[in-house]
């Protein structure tokens, strides 16, 4: 008999919120690469940089292999197959959204870098 309790339920919604993640993530990067679609590279306060095609490449390998990892979660924690125990799958997936949230900072601040006001 299943029994639910706080730490199953939230597990399991912990889990399911890892599908639409990959499915954006893995989007955006198809949209850098295939499309070549650069109206989502590098915004700082909705605002792209000067050259967004040059950011292009590391925002779109950034999203790939955010993608890819969060995919590799949702595969070793389906629940017929049983790969990763629960702690190793939760540490994929939370390694990789603090990586990717890290990453998209680093990029965005190289993009746009800080502007030193002039004396006159």
């Amino acid at each position: 008999m299943l029994v639910l309790n706080p730490f199953i339920v939230i597990s399991w919604i912990l889990f399911m919120a890892l599908f639409p993640v990959a499915f954006y993530w893995l989007r955006n990067a198809y949209k850098i690469f295939i499309k070549k679609d650069y109206s989502k590279v590098a915004l700082k306060k909705e605002q792209p940089p000067k050259n967004p095609a040059k950011w292009a490449p590391f925002v779109g390998l950034l999203n790939l292999a955010a993608g890819i990892a969060i995919i590799w979660a949702i595969i070793g924690a389906l629940p017929f197959w049983f790969i990763y125990p629960y702690e190793k799958w939760t540490g994929i997936a939370a390694v990789t959204i603090w990586f990717k949230l890290f990453g998209e900072y680093i990029i965005k601040n190289h993009a746009h870098p800080f502007k030193v006001a002039k004396n006159k």
